[in-house]
């Protein structure tokens, strides 16, 4: 009898401790984490300062390269639930919100501090709020990396948009992406991150157009011949966990996941800005020719290309005005 009250009171006592404390009743969740960057990425060390910042929370499951979902293909994955963050493109969105495709355009935003203001702005706030009820994804914050640059093959002097007309310059796959090279005077080309170096090497394309820390990781500029600095798009992905993930956290946990979020975009913004200073002299050393072309030129021609496309018609009304006053 004494041994069957103390069997009760043992299995009573294991109950009452797994309710007390319910994170010892069961593993910490497991957060899939997907981006075509490479481990060698500044943003792959932003990743791994966020999983060790949110590590009482999530174990956070890297994946680069595009190893587990190809580029373009991670906000489907976790729309479908098969994934739970990622580092998406704006691109990718407006492919589904269409208003979206103004945070694409080109000279939108000045420089990082321009594009980070404007996401903690009550505009911004606004289009956060599109994606997370249209999309199911909770967007953490943009991770900058860098102004986009003009990287070609051959000697042309590239000054104005005119002198880009027939460049086969690769774009990424998308509308809006491939609007974006129209925007510069050039023939865009879509083709995979993966395959750009092949591209270029064989001559399939004339160009690409990445910031330079993306130029330097993946050695674009083995197979390159010059750099044209336009500096036509400050480059940006987003850091996003997917809704279901975000709500299945207290409020607590999703005030400290926000706080280690932007410390990671911080300390990764931070190194993009370092590294591009110091790349254009690297770059000069390797051997390729750094050109500066007629920016105004190129801003006037992109915002008369946008304005007068269908793209415009969905943006917000007044909301470029709104973000050039920030």
């Amino acid at each position: 009898m004494n041994l069957l009250l103390s069997r009760r009171a043992l299995m009573v006592g294991g109950l009452l401790l797994a309710a007390a404390f319910p994170a010892m009743a069961q593993d910490k969740p497991v957060l899939r984490f997907s981006a075509v960057f490479s481990e060698q990425d500044i943003r792959a060390e932003m990743t791994q300062l966020l999983g060790s910042q949110i590590a009482d929370i999530a174990t956070l499951e890297p994946y680069y390269g595009g190893n587990l979902f190809k580029q373009g293909t991670e906000l489907v994955a976790l729309q479908r639930g098969n994934l739970e963050m990622g580092n998406i493109a704006p691109q990718d969105i407006s492919n589904q919100i269409p208003a979206w495709s103004v945070l694409t355009s080109a000279y939108l935003f000045r420089d990082a501090d321009h594009l980070r203001t404007f996401f903690d702005s009550e505009v911004g706030a606004e289009f956060k709020a599109m994606a997370e009820e249209q999309l199911g994804i909770h967007i953490l914050g943009p991770t900058y990396f860098g102004a986009r640059q003009v990287g070609l093959r051959g000697d042309k002097e590239i000054k104005t948009p005119a002198d880009m007309a027939g460049i086969k310059l690769r774009m990424p796959g998308g509308d809006a992406w491939q609007f974006l090279g129209t925007s510069l005077g050039a023939n865009p080309t879509p083709m995979a991150y993966a395959e750009v170096y092949t591209g270029l090497q064989t001559g399939a394309i004339d160009g690409q157009d990445n910031p330079l820390p993306n130029v330097e990781n993946m050695k674009f500029y083995e197979v390159m011949d010059q750099i044209v600095l336009t500096s036509h798009l400050v480059g940006f992905d987003l850091l996003v966990i997917s809704k279901s993930a975000w709500d299945a956290m207290t409020p607590e946990q999703q005030t400290e996941f926000t706080t280690a979020a932007t410390a990671a975009i911080d300390f990764s913004q931070k190194a993009h800005l370092e590294r591009e200073a110091a790349l254009v002299e690297q770059f000069k050393g390797a051997g390729l020719a750094i050109n500066t072309p007629d920016v105004d030129a190129f801003r006037a021609h992109a915002q008369k290309v946008y304005l007068d496309s269908d793209l415009a018609k969905d943006w917000p009304e007044g909301v470029v005005d709104k973000i050039n006053a920030l």
